[in-house]
């Protein structure tokens, strides 16, 4: 079984069900499966076969899921771009993932006429309407460029709502998602059918999402845990989607209030902005009965505010693009335990290693390593970092983690991430979380940088809600609650941390930030 198939299964057995709610616009699982082989027509028509690579420049939007499916279902392989990466970033990404056709937001049509010289596999871009005006910008580009573009309504607007393509097979390449690796270029991890659609299906059978769900969809559709968690799941299973074009606390509150929403899924962060939005009370998540993070480590202070406020338990998991990307999470019929990222999803393995890779025992902290049917192929066109991540059949993530005597796991840090002060090992996640229990701290973030007498210092950044409080005091309240090594050195206050599209905090451009400090 595949993605593709199963939508065409779905449509079949609840043709007439909501598939999406977008915007005030809305369609059932039969327009939807007709609008995909619409577009799976269209790529057919420009010569898109199977094997070949699509782009997607898009955000959240129904555009993106007909694409993606769309694509799927010829046999092309998917690789969704963020678009609001630099050109230098969306241009490495095309040439180095071999990109044929690209569907984009129409807001990138300047980019498209800058740069399409320098991007010779790309021969076809469909460009997204979005905002007013699209036709004429189409009409107004050069000659030698209007020959290779078409607006996505016009795309499908003659085609056929049926469609016959080519067998798929499990092990075909389905979707390359290119991983912000913390060092060197991105790496694109290459995800097969059996892959992508065996997470959906385990994650959604772990999580209990049915076809009775209506699923908030506001995380980034072009990262791989809203493709996973709340755009294939639901869809496998006949659930709704309610997609939020991006995150606002408003739009969320409103979104979950006007439709009954009862699954919402985010990052820490956002789950911050939530907490922190001054309109919201108690009855603000009255429909949702789950609540998921992931993405990032959540601070334990920040979970149980936000459960005590909205009534609503938050299952933490965990996950990287080289597992599709789900390997844990808490589970719904035993306790959730605050601080874990909870036990292996149906169908997977994870287990602590050390450095020579034996297991260890319950309590002691090693890499955390993944075995599965959602482990990726590889990274394209990297052998030998391949080989470096997958050894004997297992991934090796690169986290450092614990397991308890109940199968709870626990992640410590990023082994890169982690700081050595005269040789004792500090785990900034450990210092976050004493920063974040404290009543005047938004957010906090803590990394390592360079020390002439201890080889490494502890950093840390913190954003406050109630600035009478001055550094010392926060290092007086680390001090009743850590060893003395573990202390920020330095604290420093800033507005805002630096985060991703998805939200997660980059702590390595806050270590590029003492760098150049």
């Amino acid at each position: 079984m595949n993605l593709s198939d199963r939508l065409q299964e779905t449509a079949g057995q609840y043709a007439g069900k909501t598939a999406y709610h977008f915007m005030g616009q809305s369609a059932t699982y039969a327009e939807l499966n007709g609008a995909v082989n619409k577009m799976a027509n269209y790529f057919d028509s420009i010569g898109i076969k199977k094997g070949d690579h699509v782009g997607l420049l898009l955000g959240n939007s129904p555009h993106f899921v007909i694409a993606m499916y769309a694509a799927l279902r010829t046999g092309a392989t998917v690789i969704p771009i963020n678009p609001i990466y630099t050109p230098d970033e969306i241009a490495y990404i095309i040439r180095d993932g071999d990109v044929k056709a690209i569907v984009a937001l129409d807001l990138l049509l300047p980019l498209i006429e800058k740069a399409h010289a320098a991007l010779p596999s790309v021969n076809h871009y469909v460009v997204c309407e979005t905002e007013e005006g699209t036709a004429e910008k189409l009409a107004a580009l050069p000659e030698e460029v209007k020959g290779k573009v078409t607006a996505f309504t016009q795309a499908i607007s003659e085609q056929q709502p049926v469609y016959q393509g080519p067998e798929l097979h499990e092990d075909d390449t389905a979707i390359i998602l290119y991983t912000s690796g913390t060092t060197g270029k991105p790496k694109g991890a290459m995800l097969s059918h059996k892959n992508v659609y065996s997470n959906a299906k385990d994650t959604a059978e772990y999580l209990n999402i049915t076809g009775e769900d209506r699923v908030v969809t506001t995380l980034p559709m072009f990262h791989v845990f809203a493709l996973t968690v709340v755009l294939n799941a639901p869809l496998i299973n006949g659930g709704t989607m309610l997609i939020v074009p991006r995150f606002s606390p408003k739009d969320v509150f409103d979104v979950v209030e006007k439709y009954k929403a009862t699954v919402f899924a985010g990052v820490p962060t956002m789950y911050n902005f939530l907490l922190q939005y001054p309109e919201a009370d108690s009855s603000s998540f009255e429909s949702v009965r789950l609540c998921i993070s992931g993405g990032a480590s959540m601070p334990v202070a920040l979970l149980e505010n936000f459960e005590n406020k909205f009534n609503v338990k938050v299952s933490e998991g965990y996950g990287l693009s080289e597992a599709s990307p789900v390997t844990c999470f808490n589970p719904l019929d035993r306790d959730r335990k605050a601080g874990s990222i909870g036990t292996s999803i149906t169908n997977v393995e994870n287990k602590i290693v050390n450095e020579l890779g034996d297991e260890l025992p319950a309590g002691e902290v090693g890499e955390l390593i993944v075995r599965g049917p959602n482990v990726m192929k590889g990274y394209y066109k990297m052998p030998e970092e391949t080989s470096a991540a997958i050894r004997d059949g297992w991934l090796y993530t690169g986290d450092l983690a614990k397991q308890d005597e109940e199968g709870y796991f626990y992640i410590v840090d990023r082994k890169k991430d982690m700081v050595i002060v005269g040789g004792y090992n500090v785990y900034p996640r450990e210092v976050e979380e004493v920063l974040y229990t404290h009543e005047s701290v938004v957010e906090a973030a803590v990394v390592g940088v360079p020390d002439p007498n201890f080889g490494e210092a502890v950093h840390a950044y913190v954003v406050l809600k109630d600035e009478s409080v001055s550094k010392e005091d926060l290092q007086a309240f680390c001090s009743e609650k850590l060893a003395k090594y573990k202390v920020p050195t330095v604290i420093e206050f800033i507005e805002e941390l630096p985060k991703n599209t998805t939200g997660k905090i980059l702590r390595r451009a806050l270590r590029d930030q003492v760098k150049q400090s």
